[in-house]
């Protein structure tokens, strides 16, 4: 969260949003099939993990950003959040990525404050949502 949006949120908040998360804590997430990771030379560079119905996390490093990947990620996520779930697919944006997630056909539905942090400072973020379009995204070919 820190490379992307510092501009939008305070040094405070994003240690609050960070909390106690360590290796070990998004190790367990992978090792359990929660979360997809994304590498580049051997260094993760982006991951997503969703539940039912929800996109819970979808990081890029700013290196990696611009590229598609993003978009790969996000189209995983979904997949994911609609096993097992009809309806929307919601998530909580940080406001620097709101307009990324409105490309991929999001909108917003409310306001709020980040609701899976470990305490600390409030972090203001956008409630949205993709509508249940019948058929799920289709990932696209890794390049090269």
């Amino acid at each position: 969260m820190a490379g992307l949006a510092t501009g939008h949120y305070s040094a405070e908040q994003i240690a609050g949003w960070m909390g106690q998360r360590t290796p070990d804590f998004y190790e367990g997430l992978i090792a359990h099939g929660r979360m997809v990771v994304a590498e580049r030379d051997s260094a993760v560079v982006g991951f997503v993990d969703a539940e039912p119905g929800e996109v819970t996390r979808l990081f890029i490093l700013p290196d990696a950003a611009g590229g598609g990947l993003g978009r790969r990620l996000l189209a995983i996520g979904i997949d994911t959040a609609r096993v097992g779930h009809s309806g929307p697919v919601r998530l909580e944006s940080t406001i620097n990525a709101a307009e990324f997630y409105r490309r991929h056909g999001f909108r917003e539905v409310g306001r709020g404050h980040f609701s899976h942090g470990l305490g600390g400072d409030p972090i203001e973020i956008i409630h949205m949502e993709l509508a249940d379009q019948g058929q799920p995204p289709t990932v696209p070919p890794a390049a090269g």
